[in-house]
């Protein structure tokens, strides 16, 4: 990109109803129309409480989606660490995939999670997405297991 030139996209917490329905419309397209996960499965109690963060391109298009879940509440996901956030749910469009979104989703969870003051960051990776969370710093722990018939590893970053 040539200096001057406005990024193809721009990353932020999910502020209003309209943001988690493009949230929630491409989890929709990645996780229940690509991955045939069940859509009953896909949404769940813990989506009220989650910070949300979207990556929208410059026309307003929802590119990718990801949150973090954090305290009390989560702590099964966490090993029972209340310092510890868990992401989860980063889905990026089949049309954005290459251009960085889901990096600049993953910075994006884990500023908010700074912002909280939390330590440091989990994930269930897909399997095939072990390098992808690798080069961003995280580090996989504990056996492979099925995670709506999909196999996947816990990952944790420190902040």
């Amino acid at each position: 990109m040539t200096t001057g030139t406005p990024a193809p996209y721009t990353t932020r917490t999910a502020v209003d109803e309209s943001d988690l329905a493009a949230c929630f419309q491409v989890r929709k397209e990645v996780f229940v129309g690509e991955q045939n996960v069940p859509e009953e499965i896909e949404y769940d109690a813990y989506d009220a409480d989650a910070l949300h963060v979207i990556a929208v391109a410059a026309d307003g298009t929802a590119l990718g989606t990801g949150r973090l879940l954090h305290g009390a509440g989560v702590a099964a996901k966490t090993g029972g660490d209340l310092n510890v956030g868990s992401l989860g749910r980063l889905a990026v469009t089949s049309r954005a995939r290459g251009l960085g979104v889901g990096a600049a989703l993953v910075r994006a969870i884990e500023d908010a999670a700074r912002g909280l003051g939390l330590a440091a960051v989990d994930l269930h990776a897909q399997t095939h997405a072990l390098g992808f969370y690798e080069r961003l710093g995280y580090v996989a722990y504990g056996p492979e297991f099925p995670d709506a018939g999909i196999p996947h590893r816990a990952m944790r970053r420190s902040l």
